[in-house]
């Protein structure tokens, strides 16, 4: 029986800190207190993928318009779940380790799940910047595809299954995405953009209207089938990869880790595999680095930056992250969300020993102040992107909120550096590089 549900940005830290201990999960430890959250997390995002995929199989078997809208409520539950799971992301874990036996064992699929901004071309027709639909996709190609860019490699696309866009998904580049959340998005959603002009509003019209992918697209048209064939692959395979990822955080422990890794990243970050396998263990002081850096890069490089930044200070509704279904405002939130849940030790039910407990008063006071600061910009941005206008009106120049945006980037830098005093306090020295992806363009 799940006994976890997602949070939502409802407490301040100073709140969270003095909430009494009658949750149903107490850690002892930080790590421990760490992998129960993740664990915890990934069941989540698990089975509202599974939604996911049960919401499009049903639209597959009868496209109607109720069916239809069902999927895209599946989709952004699904959302929420994993966006809280990102917080996990850049700290040598299953879902993106760069390499040892972590990566061999998890295959690292972040890039499969998550890839954006992807080129909806590559996978379906768009309306380009004369108005016209644009041809030569996945979708309207029978036989060998290529989909271009350097080192690119021809695939057979007669049937679009699960192998064949795998290979697809970033073949030949990274924007070459056929695969993941925003695949998926794209599909049911189609375009929102003006590729004549990014502020434009001359496709889906309207601060509060999303893509209008029509339903015709599923029933009518000549490539309706293979449509629904792509949504079916693509959920299928994102399934299939959270059910790998989740599997590493699993209390069930595999006794041959080289054969079965079920469990083993979890048992290697607590100390706890034992015989042929504990060379794979990883020392306290290893995994507080590991988690430190990744969250302050996640903060600071990736949220605040690259999934904020970017988008902003461009301005292009091309770069919001969620660009197709405007949910951008969910998917700031929810990773913001799951930044906080690490760094305070509770998700849900869960709660127990986090980073901040060893940190002294001054510190704690700064960390407080700056995510008041920031969920307060966080609630400015998804009120108005619920009842005003959506995250691609928000970032204009004219928009007040384009402050509000441009504010809330700053002050999440500023709680991605100040990871490096809280690793300081657990014992961990850290340097601005080590939270700071070194790609990241300086904005």
């Amino acid at each position: 029986m799940k006994i976890y549900r997602r949070v939502l940005i409802t407490l301040g830290l100073s709140a969270i800190l003095s909430m009494p201990s009658n949750a149903n999960v107490v850690s002892e430890t930080i790590i421990s207190n760490y992998t129960n959250i993740a664990t915890a997390n990934y069941e989540d995002a698990l089975n509202d993928v599974k939604a996911l995929e049960k919401a499009i199989n049903n639209f597959a078997k009868k496209p109607t318009k109720e069916a239809l809208e069902k999927a895209k409520q599946a989709w952004r539950v699904a959302r929420e779940s994993y966006g809280t799971s990102e917080a996990f992301r850049l700290s040598g874990g299953p879902i993106d380790a760069e390499g040892g036996w972590v990566k061999e064992a998890y295959g690292a699929p972040e890039a499969q799940l998550n890839a954006w901004p992807l080129d909806e071309n590559m996978i379906d027709y768009t309306m380009d910047a004369d108005g016209k639909k644009t041809s030569g996709n996945i979708i309207d190609t029978k036989g060998d595809f290529n989909p271009g860019g350097e080192g690119s490699s021809i695939i057979n696309v007669d049937s679009i299954t699960v192998e064949s866009i795998t290979a697809l998904n970033e073949n030949g580049g990274a924007a070459n995405v056929a695969t993941g959340y925003h695949a998926v998005e794209f599909l049911l959603w189609g375009q929102d953009q003006d590729y004549s002009n990014f502020l434009k509003d001359s496709v889906s019209k309207g601060a509060m209207v999303a893509g209008q992918r029509p339903l015709s697209d599923f029933v009518s048209d000549k490539y309706a089938k293979r449509r629904l064939s792509y949504l079916q692959a693509a959920s299928s395979k994102i399934v299939t990869d959270l059910q790998k990822v989740a599997s590493a955080w699993s209390p069930h422990i595999s006794k041959n880790c080289a054969k079965d890794a079920q469990g083993c990243y979890r048992a290697a970050i607590n100390n706890r595999l034992v015989g042929a396998d504990a060379a794979k263990n990883i020392p306290q002081k290893k995994a507080y680095r590991q988690i430190l850096s990744g969250m302050g890069v996640f903060i600071k490089s990736e949220l605040a930056n690259e999934r904020v930044a970017v988008a902003v200070l461009t301005p292009s509704e091309e770069d919001e992250t969620s660009c197709f279904s405007d949910n951008t405002h969910r998917d700031i939130a929810s990773n913001y969300q799951g930044f906080k849940n690490v760094l305070t030790g509770r998700y849900g039910a869960i709660h127990g020993k986090s980073f901040l407990d060893s940190i002294d008063e001054k510190t704690a006071k700064k960390i407080k102040a700056l995510m008041d600061s920031i969920e307060k910009r966080i609630a400015s941005i998804d009120a108005v992107a619920k009842t005003k206008a959506h995250f691609d009106y928000q970032i204009r120049p004219n928009n007040p909120q384009a402050r509000v945006i441009i504010g809330l980037k700053n002050k999440m830098r500023k709680l991605g550096d100040m990871m490096l005093e809280v690793a300081k306090q657990n014992g961990v020295d850290l340097r601005a590089s080590d939270v700071t992806d070194a790609d990241e363009i300086e904005l």
